[in-house]
């Protein structure tokens, strides 16, 4: 008999690496919605994330944005790892902030996804996030 582990739900393969990563969990990042090609993250911007200027330095946006892409990246159930990614910053953001970015994959084939990213405080566009992921062959267990 195989003790080989069958699979993972797909929607349930964010929370197992938001478990298993310290700088996510360090953020403050929590996982408002998660299903197949979609996943949406929220944070909160804290005093020790401010820039030099007394605005959210921009890898925090940066962050938040890169970790809804690899939640999403994976909801396939294959690993599957960035190979490129851009930001743009729209606005200036402030300790206090509550950041949402929701991730959509907007194509994906057998090697690569090519996902889009949205931040936002509440209605208001923050930045634009774009990557692609390389979709490897192995699968989550």
């Amino acid at each position: 008999m195989s003790t080989k582990n069958k699979p993972i739900a797909s929607h349930l393969i964010p929370y197992r690496m938001l478990s298993q990563d310290a700088y996510s969990q360090w953020l403050g990042i929590e996982i408002l919605e998660s299903e197949i090609g979609r996943v949406k993250v929220a944070m909160t911007i804290r005093k020790e994330m401010l820039n030099s200027m007394n605005y959210a330095h921009g890898g925090i946006s940066y962050s938040l944005a890169d970790t809804a892409f690899g939640f999403t990246s994976n909801t396939h159930g294959k690993y599957a790892v960035s190979i490129e990614t851009s930001i743009n910053h729209i606005e200036a953001l402030n300790e206090g902030d509550y950041l949402v970015a929701e991730c959509v994959i907007e194509k994906v084939n057998n090697k690569l996804g090519f996902n889009i990213v949205e931040v936002k405080r509440g209605d208001e566009l923050v930045a634009l996030f774009k990557g692609v992921v390389y979709r490897t062959q192995k699968d989550w267990e």
